[in-house]
Protein backbone atom coordinates (compact mmCIF):
# COMPACT_ATOMS: atom_id res chain seq x y z
CA UNK A 1 0.00 0.00 0.00
CA UNK A 2 1.24 3.49 -0.82
CA UNK A 3 -0.84 5.95 1.19
CA UNK A 4 0.12 9.62 1.20
CA UNK A 5 1.34 10.69 4.64
CA UNK A 6 -1.08 13.00 6.49
CA UNK A 7 -3.84 12.57 3.86
CA UNK A 8 -6.91 10.78 5.19
CA UNK A 9 -9.24 11.09 2.22
CA UNK A 10 -9.52 8.99 -0.92
CA UNK A 11 -11.15 9.06 -4.33
CA UNK A 12 -14.45 7.21 -4.69
CA UNK A 13 -15.45 8.16 -8.22
CA UNK A 14 -14.55 10.43 -11.14
CA UNK A 15 -17.17 11.92 -13.45
CA UNK A 16 -16.50 13.61 -16.80
CA UNK A 17 -20.07 14.01 -18.04
CA UNK A 18 -21.83 16.04 -15.34
CA UNK A 19 -19.99 19.34 -15.98
CA UNK A 20 -18.85 20.28 -19.47
CA UNK A 21 -15.07 20.69 -19.67
CA UNK A 22 -14.62 19.70 -16.04
CA UNK A 23 -13.82 16.69 -13.94
CA UNK A 24 -15.82 15.96 -10.79
CA UNK A 25 -14.06 13.90 -8.14
CA UNK A 26 -16.16 12.37 -5.38
CA UNK A 27 -14.10 11.85 -2.24
CA UNK A 28 -14.51 9.28 0.52
CA UNK A 29 -15.33 12.01 3.06
CA UNK A 30 -18.39 13.10 1.04
CA UNK A 31 -16.90 16.13 -0.73
CA UNK A 32 -17.21 16.69 -4.45
CA UNK A 33 -14.35 18.58 -6.08
CA UNK A 34 -14.92 20.07 -9.53
CA UNK A 35 -11.83 21.10 -11.48
CA UNK A 36 -11.41 22.36 -15.05
CA UNK A 37 -9.80 19.80 -17.33
CA UNK A 38 -7.47 22.56 -18.54
CA UNK A 39 -5.49 22.00 -15.31
CA UNK A 40 -4.86 18.42 -16.44
CA UNK A 41 -3.92 18.66 -20.15
CA UNK A 42 -3.09 14.94 -20.39
CA UNK A 43 -6.62 14.03 -19.29
CA UNK A 44 -8.20 16.77 -21.41
CA UNK A 45 -6.51 15.36 -24.52
CA UNK A 46 -8.11 11.96 -24.01
CA UNK A 47 -11.40 11.37 -25.82
CA UNK A 48 -14.35 10.97 -23.44
CA UNK A 49 -14.53 7.23 -24.10
CA UNK A 50 -10.93 6.82 -22.91
CA UNK A 51 -11.47 9.15 -19.90
CA UNK A 52 -14.11 6.74 -18.69
CA UNK A 53 -11.44 4.03 -18.42
CA UNK A 54 -10.00 5.32 -15.14
CA UNK A 55 -8.96 3.38 -12.04
CA UNK A 56 -7.95 4.19 -8.49
CA UNK A 57 -4.75 2.98 -6.89
CA UNK A 58 -4.80 2.74 -3.08
CA UNK A 59 -7.81 5.12 -3.10
CA UNK A 60 -5.51 8.17 -3.16
CA UNK A 61 -4.19 7.89 -6.71
CA UNK A 62 -5.89 7.58 -10.08
CA UNK A 63 -4.80 6.87 -13.60
CA UNK A 64 -6.21 5.93 -16.98
CA UNK A 65 -5.79 2.86 -19.15
CA UNK A 66 -4.35 5.01 -21.97
CA UNK A 67 -2.04 7.21 -19.85
CA UNK A 68 1.17 6.35 -18.06
CA UNK A 69 0.87 9.29 -15.65
CA UNK A 70 -0.57 8.81 -12.16
CA UNK A 71 -2.47 11.62 -10.42
CA UNK A 72 -3.21 11.95 -6.70
CA UNK A 73 -5.91 13.28 -4.43
CA UNK A 74 -3.36 15.93 -3.42
CA UNK A 75 -3.26 17.16 -7.04
CA UNK A 76 -7.02 17.71 -6.85
CA UNK A 77 -6.92 19.37 -3.44
CA UNK A 78 -4.19 21.82 -4.51
CA UNK A 79 -6.44 23.13 -7.30
CA UNK A 80 -9.71 23.24 -5.35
Amino acid sequence: MCKIKDVNVGIKKLDFTRYRGKMAAFLTDGREIIVPLSFFPEIKNLPLKKRLEWMTLDEQFFTFTHLSKVFSVVDLLKIA
